[in-house]
């Protein structure tokens, strides 16, 4: 299956916090908005623990990596792409000492396909999550 140009929403990834769709369609580029480790019509968040009082007491990058992988594997999926065709990816951390563990996983995931990628260090990501994809991929 295919998309038509435009705005695209996975019926598999998480709802978006804000006014977008899962992706949107150009020609044969697909431009996944950011997407994090929730999941679609869950609350709790892959990989973080929270105390009483609500806040995150620790997070878990890998749990978190993989949730984001699977994510954005359900949105190319949807859209007619594969992982095999992401071109690249753009990685926010909250906390850049998480970069080795978060490498390791994406190593696992990505070693073979080899996208160009950045990764960069942010204060906050909407929502108590510490990683978030920017991904661009081809579609057929």
């Amino acid at each position: 299956m295919s998309i038509p140009d435009g705005p695209f929403v996975s019926a598999r990834a998480p709802e978006a916090v804000g006014p977008y769709p899962s992706a949107h369609r150009v020609g044969n580029l697909l431009f996944i908005s950011g997407m994090g480790p929730r999941r679609r019509g869950q609350s709790a968040i892959p990989g973080v623990t929270f105390g009483g009082d609500g806040q995150v007491v620790e997070h878990d990058i890998e749990v978190q990596t993989r949730a984001v992988f699977d994510n954005v594997r359900w949105v190319l999926e949807d859209a007619g792409s594969s992982w095999e065709r992401i071109v690249d990816i753009t990685v926010f951390l909250t906390d850049m000492d998480d970069f080795e563990r978060m490498n390791r996983v994406y190593e696992e995931a990505l070693g073979h396909v080899r996208p160009a990628r950045t990764t960069v260090q942010v204060s906050r990501l909407p929502r108590p999550i510490h990683i978030e994809l920017k991904v661009i991929a081809t579609i057929a």
